[in-house]
């Protein structure tokens, strides 16, 4: 019983800190379609789209009322900066990846966008397998940013208006 009168006080902090779970994202779209859904972040992408929002990943690009294109994905390695004798001492880990959502008959959801992250690590030749396993989980962690990055970029998305003739 006292365990739960001491759990009423750290519910009130949390509801009025404004605190709650993250909901499904409203899109302006029902269906959408993403080519070559079936490894790295367009996978991910389908996955979060699926869970995360009110459309539906579909197979076919004709049943869409939106079209989502990965036009490029990279992944780079920087040296920042060197010891005394030579060898690497820190690298800048970037990620970018450049999309764009459409509707397949000339109107723009999001127009071509290009989103870049990045991370600096420190690197020591003696720990070579775990500064390996390091910037992989690094690579993936900034992989699923890049998602929640362009999930709400299509929650803000607003319907192309249909062209005057």
């Amino acid at each position: 019983m006292s365990s739960r009168l001491a759990l009423i006080p750290l519910l009130l902090v949390l509801a009025a800190c404004g605190f709650h779970l993250r909901g499904s994202a409203a899109v302006p779209f029902q269906t959408l379609y993403i080519p070559n859904a079936k490894t790295g972040i367009a996978l991910e992408l389908k996955r979060n789209i699926e869970g995360g929002t009110n459309a539906k990943v579909v197979d076919d690009p004709k049943a869409a009322d939106a079209i989502l294109e990965l036009s490029g994905e990279a992944r780079e390695k920087i040296i920042l900066s060197l010891t005394g004798t030579g060898r690497v001492r820190e690298f800048r880990l970037r990620y970018g990846v450049n999309y764009r959502v459409h509707d397949g008959k000339g109107g723009e959801y999001v127009p071509l966008s290009k989103l870049l992250l990045s991370r600096d690590v420190t690197y020591n030749d003696a720990e070579i397998l775990a500064k390996e396993a390091e910037e992989q989980l690094l690579f993936r962690d900034m992989q699923s940013d890049m998602v929640q990055q362009v999930l709400r970029r299509l929650a803000s998305a607003e319907r192309p208006k249909p062209k005057v003739q």
